[in-house]
């Protein structure tokens, strides 16, 4: 799982600091053993926390990365942490010189300076729209499996029974 998670921040972040891979580690298995609680049967979890708060109607769900909240909060916080070290490695002038010369370039000045307003735009929507996906794919993926384990429980638990 290290050389797996060393491999990938090594062909993401092409810089130098000895926090990045160790904080993309942390950040996996914690996501993991979130994701991990799935494993326990559907109705052992939900069935102790009805048992300890007495409420019959809690609403309960034994894997946190089905609520939509956990995810986005866990993709802002690593958004935040991209943009804090993009800038420590590259310097402010390098993160705004990638923001606003990639992807189209040129050699000619007027030209790169018509470009900046594009490839900022293009640039811009990037970086926001990946946090948003990468935290509503997780959670989508994870509810959907909630679900149907569910139903799967609820199916044999009607059979068994009626």
């Amino acid at each position: 799982m290290v050389e797996f998670v060393n491999g990938s921040v090594k062909d993401s972040f092409h810089g130098r600091s000895p926090v990045i891979a160790p904080l993309a580690l942390t950040i996996f298995v914690w996501v993991f053993l979130m994701n991990a609680v799935d494993l326990v049967p559907v109705d052992w979890i939900p069935q102790l926390a009805i048992l300890i708060s007495g409420d019959p109607h809690i609403p309960f769900r034994a894997v946190s990365t089905t609520d939509p909240n956990a995810t986005i909060a866990m993709a802002f916080c690593v958004f935040a942490l991209i943009i804090f070290y993009s800038i420590k490695v590259k310097g402010l002038g390098g993160f705004i010189g990638e923001l606003t010369l990639h992807p189209f370039g040129s050699k000619n000045i007027f030209v790169q300076i018509l470009l900046i307003p594009v490839n900022f735009l293009l640039e811009f929507v990037t970086l926001i729209a990946k946090p948003i996906s990468l935290a509503l794919r997780l959670f989508g993926n994870m509810y959907a499996g909630e679900l149907v384990f569910i139903l799967i429980a609820v199916m044999f638990g009607a059979a068994c029974c009626g």
